[in-house]
């Protein structure tokens, strides 16, 4: 079967960009489990934070923003967003780079202990606390966001098949790829690698090395603080899972330069959530036509910032 655009991984970086690309021309979504977002995208506990990774991750959150807020007529019956501020905090010895990313973010407010202690009880009083605030976080529906690009990628036509893990990727004489699987053979113009953990296992099947992508585990909790200082009296929730990084903690989006029809859509680390509408419209201008979207042009991020070719 032969597709435009056939996307490896059905987690929120395949499932945003299928929902990009889909309108496009004819897309394929592949995943190996029984049902998207098994791994990393399902074991996540969103939260969009603005000032939360690299000065690129930065951008590329605050160009999603607004799809957040103000998402596609149908994408969900509820609001993907619930607004929480978020407390930075600070230890004495943490001064400077409490400043450092007071400078960098300025709009954040800075915070005294005594406010510190009124609003997060649970910390040790003897500590002599400051911090930041910021108002713009908010906690996002992970499980709404995931559906919601899965049904804009069907309604737009996209064809997803699971328990198909990648065996092996070929380049097709005249241009494309062939990709055998676990559940059979699929070609396409061009092949998006948005794997996750298995980004670089893909890379390597296609003979371009994996980049440098690295999954690390990632284990989580969520607590219930007690009204009193330092009292934890349970665990609310727990999970783990892997996040991908690049060696530079930068997500990796763009057309691999040695290899035609190969695009990367990787090591979203942390970021993937809070990131799929500006990354997933970039991979989608990047392919259709080999330029960033406004948004994150905007932002003052260039393609090289993303590309693949920093690796090379």
């Amino acid at each position: 079967m032969a597709y435009r655009f056939l996307i490896v991984g059905a987690g929120v970086a395949g499932a945003s960009a299928a929902a990009r690309l889909a309108p496009l021309g004819a897309t394929l979504v592949l995943e190996a489990e029984d049902q998207p977002g098994y791994h990393a995208t399902g074991r996540s506990a969103a939260t969009y934070i603005d000032t939360y990774g690299a000065p690129t991750v930065c951008a590329a959150t605050r160009a999603s923003r607004s799809f957040f807020w103000s998402p596609p007529q149908g994408f969900a019956d509820h609001a993907l967003v619930r607004p929480i501020p978020e407390l930075c905090l600070a230890r004495p010895e943490q001064a400077d780079a409490l400043a450092a990313h007071l400078a960098t973010h300025p709009d954040l407010r800075p915070l005294g202990a005594a406010e510190i202690r009124r609003m997060c009880p649970i910390l040790r009083s003897e500590v002599d606390w400051s911090g930041a605030l910021n108002d713009r976080v908010a906690e996002l529906d992970v499980d709404a966001i995931l559906q919601g690009y899965l049904k804009l990628a069907r309604a737009a036509g996209a064809d997803l098949v699971t328990g198909a893990r990648v065996a092996a990727l070929a380049p097709r004489p005249g241009g494309g790829w062939r990709v055998a699987t676990a559940a059979g053979g699929f070609e396409a113009d061009v092949v998006v690698n948005a794997a996750g953990a298995w980004a670089g296992e893909v890379g390597r099947l296609a003979g371009l090395g994996d980049l440098g992508l690295t999954p690390l585990r990632r284990t989580a909790i969520r607590i219930d603080p007690a009204m009193r200082a330092e009292q934890v009296r349970r665990v609310a929730h727990r999970w783990a899972g892997l996040r991908t990084f690049a060696p530079d903690r930068v997500p990796v989006v763009g057309m691999d330069p040695r290899a035609d029809g190969f695009f990367w859509l990787a090591g979203q680390g942390g970021y993937g959530i809070q990131t799929s509408p500006a990354l997933s419209e970039t991979a989608a201008a990047l392919i259709n036509e080999g330029r960033l979207p406004q948004a994150l042009r905007a932002e003052g991020v260039s393609e090289a910032d993303l590309g693949p070719g920093r690796f090379l």
